[in-house]
């Protein structure tokens, strides 16, 4: 089959924020050309920002590698659609987001058919797996970093690289204030405000929300007069969370309110944060919310990631700022005693909250302005070899 006769460029995200970012993409393509077409991997997000949809594996999303032999059919379904879809319409581009294990095999498709590939949000290689460059090397041919230390290392292995910023800039109501989120939430001023936010993974909310609920009783046993609120993540089922709060308060915890989709509104009504190790931490980085970071992973996963990670910390604003900003409790760490010691020196310490706002705006500082779909979405036109609408592209 021949190309067809109007622009078209494949993407590929598999993961929640990937679709997420995906999305912030492909509205700023469809800006930028208006007859461009975009199908591919995504999810509701991506599908609403314009793009068809040829499968969804979002809402599958696992954590750990154990966890992640049962998606291995479902992922291989997904890799031969995708490929039977370059090679029938032959794209002008084809665009990665995240997802390196997937996105990689789809990507040595795509040199082979000779389509020139994109990679926005690319492997996290100063993390692990430093090897895989050689794989990026050949065959991507332009990365778009998000991080500012990404650059270096794929320049100096020969990668076309660029910083656009982070995606989340474009995503985050920065303006949001504390007041205005307490407002829209029911809140008082007043109130002291512990959000929990367990992840977008129904691992992750079955593993880190029990120590969550029983660290919020435990703070309420301590006198502490707070209104404890959960972030429900859109790719999580409301109903399992309501029903273990429910257990929670029949074991005597306090009252916790279940919110879905409101997850900026908790992360910036809130004086202290319980949350899962991920995109999540930036965000509420960015919104300067003081937090505890936790995180578990099977026995195996842990093995596997202490063998080949190159880095300190786990979570986004430690990484970005060089340095412990933030507690991160994780594995056999990661108890309600634990947390719930944490979330009482931000609440009682007032230079321990002062200290992690003061090196959220350095982070802030670091990862770029506003815009990064917009710039994103000129270099993935530009490498597609396609022209811009707008007047003086």
């Amino acid at each position: 089959m021949t190309r067809p006769s109007e622009p078209h460029i494949l993407l590929s995200a598999g993961e929640a924020s990937g679709d997420l970012h995906g999305a912030t993409l492909c509205r700023a393509l469809l800006e930028l050309a208006p007859d461009l077409r975009l199908r591919g991997m995504g999810g509701e997000r991506m599908a609403a920002a314009g793009m068809e949809l040829i499968t969804d594996v979002s809402g599958h999303a696992v954590v750990g590698l154990s966890e992640a032999l049962g998606r291995v059919p479902r992922l291989h379904r997904a890799y031969r659609q995708l490929r039977a879809e370059m090679l029938a319409t032959r794209p002008a581009a084809l665009v990665l987001i995240d997802f390196p294990e997937f996105n990689l095999w789809l990507a040595r498709s795509a040199r082979r058919a000779g389509v020139p590939v994109v990679y926005f949000i690319p492997p996290q290689l100063w993390a692990w797996r430093r090897g895989r460059i050689r794989q990026v090397a050949r065959r991507i041919r332009r990365v778009l970093a998000v991080l500012p230390f990404e650059t270096d290392l794929y320049r100096d292995s020969g990668v076309s690289v660029e910083f656009v910023g982070h995606p989340l800039l474009d995503v985050v109501p920065l303006d949001l204030t504390r007041e205005e989120a307490r407002r829209r939430l029911g809140l008082d001023p007043g109130d002291v405000v512990i959000g929990l936010l367990p992840g977008s993974r129904r691992e992750e909310v079955n593993r880190l929300l029990p120590s969550m609920l029983v660290a919020a009783r435990r703070l309420s046993a301590a006198g502490i007069p707070a209104r404890f609120a959960i972030g429900v993540a859109p790719t999580i089922d409301v109903g399992a969370i309501a029903r273990m709060v429910k257990a929670a308060a029949a074991e005597g915890g306090p009252r916790v309110d279940v919110l879905e989709r409101r997850t900026y509104e908790v992360m910036a009504a809130a004086d202290v944060l319980l949350i899962s190790s991920g995109t999540a931490t930036l965000e509420a980085a960015l919104l300067g919310t003081p937090m505890v970071v936790c995180y578990r992973v099977s026995r195996f996963t842990e093995l596997v990631v202490r063998i080949v990670a190159r880095v300190e910390w786990c979570s986004l604003p430690n990484l970005i700022a060089g340095r412990a900003v933030l507690p991160e409790v994780l594995q056999d760490e990661l108890t309600a005693q634990r947390l719930t010691s944490e979330a009482l020196r931000l609440l009682e310490d007032p230079l321990a909250a002062t200290a992690q706002r003061a090196a959220f705006k350095e982070v802030r500082a670091k990862i770029g302005e506003p815009g990064v779909g917009r710039r994103a979405a000129r270099a993935v036109l530009e490498t597609a070899g396609l022209s811009l609408a707008e007047p003086g592209g």
